[in-house]
């Protein structure tokens, strides 16, 4: 598996941050962590940005994609507004999560809990070629539900 060096700060110098981590071997998301001062309640249908305490340099030519906790979703109907969020190779701000609680109940957010997992991608940049006519697939313009049930 290819490995690369992402620089991280510790964004809260006044208490304990953690830091985003694989949690297993086969991991491909990290963990992200809510850096929080006390308890947020999500009630149904409410959405929130919940700071990390962490801002990292992802380099150039990567990005960080954000994305919801399964466990999170099934147990509790907790998930991310922009799904996957992207943090880009140039942002150096806090990253922070929005969260959104899809549920029937209110959830609390505590300070440390696992909110939500980065992968770290590797992005191209498209330069476009503008064309006359595309080149066929069997597709074509087939769009939602094109292929049946």
């Amino acid at each position: 598996m290819e490995s690369i060096r992402v620089p991280i700060k510790r964004i809260r110098t006044d208490r304990a941050v953690l830091m985003p981590q694989y949690m297993t071997e086969g991991a491909s998301g990290m963990d992200l962590f809510a850096c929080i001062d006390s308890d947020v309640i999500l009630q149904p249908g409410e959405r929130r940005l919940i700071p990390t305490g962490v801002a990292v340099a992802i380099p150039e030519g990567f990005e960080g994609q954000v994305r919801p906790r399964s466990g999170l979703a099934v147990r509790h109907g907790i998930g991310i507004v922009n799904s996957p969020g992207t943090i880009d190779s140039d942002y150096r701000g806090e990253i922070a999560v929005l969260l959104i609680n899809w549920g029937g109940n209110s959830f609390t957010v505590r300070d440390g809990d696992r909110i939500a997992q980065m992968i770290i991608c590797r992005v191209s940049r498209a330069t476009w070629q503008e064309i006359d006519e595309l080149p066929e697939t069997q597709r074509q313009g087939g769009g939602f539900g094109h292929t049946g049930i």
